[in-house]
């Protein structure tokens, strides 16, 4: 057999590549409104695929859809009417600023604290980034 033929039958039986993406997925909200409050139904699911504290995700979500929030079990009950495209879209910018690693783009990351500074470490590539928001 020639090289190439070898080559191409080694490619054959290669895994299929898993991306990122494909491997993690953010639930979407489920919830519904319930008088002048918004219930997210699924927070509890959406912070353990996170994989961060719940405080955090809270007082995220709290400073950037300026509401008052409270936890009712595994439920989360925001002060007003929100659609849960709006909540969806900031989860997605809590997933950019403090779970996703910059430069893989994979959710393997931590955060440390260097001194007054909180970065972002990939265990996947070993980058660290600073982290620009604040919680």
């Amino acid at each position: 057999m020639d090289y190439l033929t070898l080559l191409k039958e080694a490619k054959e039986k290669l895994p299929e590549i898993q991306t990122a993406e494909s491997r993690f997925e953010i639930p979407a909200v489920k919830g519904h409104i319930q008088g002048n409050k918004t219930v997210v139904s699924n927070f509890q699911q959406i912070v353990d695929k996170l994989g961060r504290p719940l405080e955090q995700l809270l007082k995220f979500l709290q400073r950037e859809l300026a509401t008052p929030a409270v936890m009712d079990g595994p439920r989360l009950v925001l002060g007003r009417k929100l659609s849960s495209e709006i909540i969806n879209k900031k989860i997605m910018l809590y997933c950019k600023d403090f779970v996703i690693c910059n430069e893989c783009k994979k959710p393997d990351t931590k955060i440390i604290k260097d001194g007054r500074i909180m970065l972002l470490k990939c265990t996947a590539c070993g980058a660290k980034h600073p982290i620009k928001s604040k919680i």
